[in-house]
């Protein structure tokens, strides 16, 4: 048997470990210069054009936000028409203009020449977003998507931290601050663009697309195309209420800090810590826990996380009142209260992590590869939307009078509001939910040969029957929506039907039972096929009641003539005797979290197989879930069975 090599780490991948750290020097100069542009703006004397420092500060979050309003339309169109290779280059060289410019304004103390340079880096990550996220899957297989999006956000959260800070120090620099800042953001913006230069060249996702000026117009064309499928349309609104939540709850940092705790700028920046390296961490928790493919089961915990912890994080702030600078780090975390505070909002950001990774990576995979950067520009537009919102529902709660812990739990309270939502409007969310928890947490799932299953196409699954939720388990396996064929009744039951329904199983019945169910079960089957899905069912037609693999029935053959698609033959073990199968186990509690393994063939020919071949494909595959000292001995029927399966393939 041949032995798969181990790919490398992500980060020392030539292709992805130059995007990673071109757009990782990229945030970090983003974040550096508009933290030492803020300091310089609040602690400078006077006015500017009339304005106040905090009144300038204020406009500074516009001015950055406002390009994404109007170019994110051109630059998804660029980057569907272009090589997104080269125009990475293209833009981080940008980057380094812009960068120059910005030194310029500091060194000459040019408050208006700093805007314009505000404003030209707002324009250069407007473009670059597209390209960043439409890149990524040309660069990785299908099943490093998610730890590449992990990655990616890890290192997105950890820059902001790192050029917060380092923007601070460099221009507190006693006579030297300006200049420190300047060289500082042309050496990493140059930095960055001898990384873009190392990514390879590619080719252009639609090459004769029709690049369209203007505002509105392609702007309203960007949000159409985002709206189908609804699972893409649902993840937008999904990444965007997550920039709109942590943009908010980084927005009441300072006044959190100050009024509740009594605290100064580093207790603000412990906090702005805690948030960014716990959103690093809950991206690399999400990557450990998908098991290399999208898991939409980990959406629901993330936001669930989110709105528990905020609401703790709330009532940890409850009647607390303190003198300003009364109130130190060491002091903070010396009480309980204090440490659980900083657990909250570390849990909250961990939780969001786990969250925002997965429906970036359900936008790359349902997107069409033609039109996956211009979704990604539409999610873009709606993230600055949903950030201005928040803004100004900020605005307005304070000054209805609310306080910063009755806003955390209107947040946390409107969290589990647009989770309900989009868990209803979109029932897989759910359904992969509860998936990951019966694999992962109530079992301990081994899946081998998982890459059989085609990522695109129609296939039929076939697999032995142990326990009523062996659909649910097979659904944990795969990324791809299943269509289950099922007996007639379970769509009746009171609370599972409606579960069953929305995940779109096919009803079946006995020949002798419902003529009419069984002959609809076979059109449907071959409607679904016909649609490019992939079809799974258990052909021995009842749950087993001795954890032995009964006899295939024929319907199976007639389903390969009237549609001749790979099969492939899978088998479940470890089940029997559990708390779901038709055994009766003396200890039921034992067999929580035990062991469960799903072994996945190789793909077979359609055209001449019959039930009796397909039964003993599986009788196969059963050994590879034994272990040697507990397979039974083999009849001959077994053993001519793997002889068959070695020379299909069957590792």
């Amino acid at each position: 048997m041949k032995t798969r090599k181990k790919p490398r780490p992500l980060l020392l991948q030539r292709a992805f470990g130059s995007l990673f750290w071109a757009q990782f020097l990229g945030a970090f100069n983003d974040n550096l210069f508009k933290s030492a542009l803020v300091i310089l703006l609040t602690f400078s004397a006077g006015t500017h054009a009339g304005l106040k420092g905090e009144q300038l500060v204020a406009i500074s979050s516009a001015v950055f936000i406002l390009p994404f309003f109007l170019l994110s339309a051109l630059a998804g169109q660029l980057a569907d028409k272009l090589v997104k290779a080269a125009l990475i280059r293209w833009v981080k060289l940008l980057e380094v203009a812009v960068m120059l410019v910005a030194s310029i304004g500091f060194l000459t103390s040019s408050i208006g020449l700093s805007f314009v340079a505000l404003f030209l880096a707002g324009a250069q990550a407007a473009l670059f977003g597209p390209l960043k996220y439409g890149v990524l899957p040309e660069l990785l297989p299908q099943e490093q998507l998610v730890a590449g999006n992990a990655a990616i956000e890890m290192g997105t959260f950890l820059a902001i931290l790192l050029g917060t800070v380092a923007g601070g120090a460099l221009v507190a620099v006693d006579g030297l601050g300006r200049v420190a800042v300047s060289v500082a953001m042309v050496l990493f913006a140059v930095l960055g663009f001898l990384f873009a230069r190392r990514l390879p060249r590619g080719a252009a996702a639609d090459p004769g697309l029709r690049v369209e000026p203007g505002l509105a117009k392609p702007t309203w064309r960007l949000l159409k195309l985002a709206s189908e499928p609804k699972s893409v349309l649902h993840s937008v609104l999904g990444i965007s209420w997550f920039w709109l939540l942590g943009a908010a709850v980084l927005s009441l940092l300072p006044g959190l800090v100050k009024v509740h705790l009594g605290g100064g700028e580093s207790l603000v920046t412990y906090f702005l810590a805690l948030f960014s390296v716990g959103v690093a961490l809950g991206s690399l928790l999400c990557e450990r826990l998908t098991f290399r493919q999208l898991e939409l089961g980990l959406v629901p915990i993330g936001s669930l996380g989110m709105s528990l912890f905020l609401l703790d994080a709330a009532a940890c702030l409850r009647g607390a009142h303190a003198a300003p600078g009364s109130v130190t780090l060491t002091a903070l975390i010396s009480t309980g209260d204090g440490l659980r505070l900083s657990l909250s909002l570390s849990l909250f950001a961990v939780s969001a992590g786990l969250f925002i990774v997965p429906l970036y990576t359900l936008l790359q995979e349902r997107s069409a590869p033609t039109q996956r950067s211009r979704v990604i520009a539409a999610n873009n537009v709606a993230n600055a939307a949903f950030m201005v919102l928040g803004s100004l529902l900020l605005v307005g709660s304070f000054a209805l009078g609310a306080s910063i812990p009755q806003i955390l739990v209107l947040l946390a309270l409107a969290n589990l509001g647009v989770a309900v939502y989009i868990y209803s409007v979109i029932p897989e969310f759910a359904f992969r939910f509860v998936c990951f928890l019966l694999a992962h947490v109530l079992y301990r799932l081994r899946v081998t040969g998982r890459a059989r299953i085609p990522a695109t196409g129609p296939a039929v699954l076939v697999c032995n029957h142990v326990t009523f939720v062996d659909l649910l388990i097979i659904s944990a396996s795969c990324q791809r929506p299943l269509r289950f064929v099922m007996h007639h009744s379970f769509l009746k039951l009171p609370f599972t039907g409606r579960f069953f329904r929305d995940m779109k199983v096919i009803p079946i019945a006995g020949i002798k039972e419902e003529p009419e169910i069984l002959e609809a079960a076979f059109i449907r089957i071959s409607e679904e096929l016909r649609s490019g899905e992939i079809v799974c069912l258990f052909p021995e037609g009842k749950l087993t009641t001795s954890g032995e693999i009964a006899p295939f029935r024929s319907g199976i053959e007639r389903i390969l003539r009237e549609n001749p698609v790979p099969v492939i033959p899978m088998h479940l073990g470890g089940l029997w005797q559990s708390v779901f199968s038709r055994s009766r186990p003396r200890r039921p509690l034992r067999r929580i979290w035990s062991r469960v393994r799903l072994v996945i063939g190789q793909p077979l020919e359609p055209r001449g197989l019959s039930a009796l071949t397909l039964e003993e494909h599986v009788r196969a595959l059963s050994i590879q879930v034994k272990p040697r000292s507990q397979a039974e001995p083999c009849d001959a029927q077994v053993t001519d069975a793997i002889a068959r399966a070695a020379v299909s393939g069957v590792e």
